[in-house]
Order: structure tokens, then C-alpha cells, then sequence
């Protein structure tokens, strides 16, 4: 399956919403794509996973590395999921303590 990447703006935030595989195939573009938005100017970024089928290594990566990039600029990276075995991924990783994970784009941005 291939990668989705859809950007949007909401209230100020950049809006990622990615579907399909995120492995170490389509990584360099989610990788690309996040760099980019940082290099726009974008520091306040969302990322939604609800689209997502499959999350491996590569993936925490790239977002662990877009993390400290944006923070590195005064901002933020926020994440949205409620699939239960993607969130499961950033549980039993302990990566929920380094990311604000969200329900919906709504609740991110009111946070």
C-alpha cells in the first residue's frame, strides 16, 4: 500500500493527515513532507494517523526526529489517533510521554 499525505491548516496548525503504510519504504516522504512544513515556517504541526494501516520503527523515528525539529523552533507536534493498535504502539514504546496524543484535530487545537 502506498502513502497518503494530505496538509491542511487549521486555526493556525499545520494539519498532516497520513494513511497507508508508514515503513522504512515511505518513510523519506512523511520524512520530506514534515521537513518541509518546518522549513515554511510551520511550528505548530498535527499529525493524523487515523488513516494509517501500519506504523513500524521507522516511522517513530522520523516523527521522534520532526518532534525535536519543531521544538527546536518554539513548537509543537501533536498527534491524532484512535485506532487502538497504532495508539498501542506508542504505549508499549513509552512515546506517550514525549507526545501529546489527541482524539481528534479539535482537541489538539484547543489544547
Amino acid at each position: 500500500m502506498d502513502l497518503g499525505l494530505d496538509v491542511s491548516e487549521r486555526n493556525g496548525y499545520a494539519v498532516l493527515a497520513v494513511s497507508g503504510e508508514v515503513d522504512v519504504a515511505t518513510v523519506p516522504r512523511l520524512r520530506e513532507q514534515l521537513h518541509g512544513l518546518v522549513a515554511q515556517g510551520s511550528n505548530k504541526i498535527i499529525v493524523t494517523r487515523d488513516g494509517v494501516d501500519f506504523l513500524d520503527s521507522t516511522g517513530l523515528g522520523v516523527l521522534v526526529g520532526a518532534l525535536k525539529r519543531v521544538r527546536s523552533n518554539d513548537g509543537d507536534l501533536f498527534l491524532v489517533c484512535t485506532q487502538p493498535r497504532i495508539r498501542k504502539v506508542f504505549e508499549v514504546t513509552g512515546l506517550t510521554k514525549v507526545f501529546s496524543l489527541f482524539d481528534s484535530v479539535d482537541d489538539a487545537v484547543a489544547s
